[in-house]
């Protein structure tokens, strides 16, 4: 399958130290969102990477290859999926590499039994990656692309619309928001912060529960900033002891920053 689809205008690039394969991107043309006047697309199928080389710039050097060569397919969409729960996959995606997102897909894949995924519904975001954007190619070009952070937000009144506390366990646990104010365009704020956990993995680990909590919670409130018309446009993540994410999500096209 790998072999036919790579022949037949796919893409299968792999990532060696010496001769050892460390990572690998696969993807295949398809259609965006068939039913409708579908587009050609690129659809990235799946990204990884050796857990030794995680962390060293191998995944980001597979996806500027894949940009390159769909780009030169004369391709303008790339599309994928992930989990928005994961914060470090929510920065890589949407931050580093540009990409967009107004698409929630329900437990995708159904019940999965592997080590990230287990015991909570397969939830995902599909990403739209716009090869020829502006903000992709600022976020790719050679030059040093200066990152928005929180404070830059902050900064510009953009507010946080919704708060978290910590349990017993110190495990972040959604407390309130303010989701109320997007249905009604008097109080509608053309940009926002959503939080979300900075390391979904150790809730998994310590409070299976909670976990599934926070993916109740946040495919009601993704689920309601899309259909108001919001798009994902950043994220923010500030690493640490207690690292924090942020989707910055976007109505119309306010911005402060590609």
């Amino acid at each position: 399958m790998l072999l036919t689809a790579a022949q037949n205008s796919g893409l299968l690039i792999g990532a060696y130290e010496n001769e050892q394969l460390i990572g690998f991107v696969f993807g295949f043309v398809g259609l965006h969102r068939p039913g409708e006047q579908g587009q050609i697309k690129h659809c990235s199928h799946m990204l990884g990477v050796h857990p030794d080389y995680r962390d060293t710039g191998v995944g980001a050097k597979l996806k500027r290859a894949q940009w390159q060569l769909v780009r030169q397919q004369g391709l303008e969409l790339i599309t994928w999926t992930y989990d928005p729960l994961e914060s470090r996959n929510g920065y890589f995606n949407i931050g580093k590499l540009g990409a967009i997102c107004s698409i929630y897909k329900r437990n995708l894949y159904g019940e999965l039994d592997d080590e990230l995924n287990s015991g909570i519904p397969s939830d995902r975001f599909q990403v739209e990656w716009w090869v020829n954007s502006q903000r992709v190619l600022k976020r790719l070009g050679r030059e040093p692309n200066h990152r928005l952070d929180l404070a830059h937000y902050l900064a510009a009144d953009v507010s946080i619309i919704n708060e978290i506390k910590l349990n017993q366990k110190d495990l972040p646990v959604p407390y309130q928001d303010r989701m109320d104010t997007i249905s009604f365009q008097e109080t509608r704020p053309k940009l926002t912060l959503f939080e979300i956990p900075g390391n979904f993995q150790a809730i998994k680990a310590l409070d299976l529960d909670l976990a599934l909590e926070w993916r109740l919670y946040s495919r009601v409130v993704f689920e309601l900033f899309f259909n108001q018309g919001y798009l994902i446009t950043d994220f923010v993540f500030m690493p640490g002891d207690d690292p924090r994410g942020y989707y910055v999500l976007t109505h119309g096209e306010a911005t402060i920053g590609l």
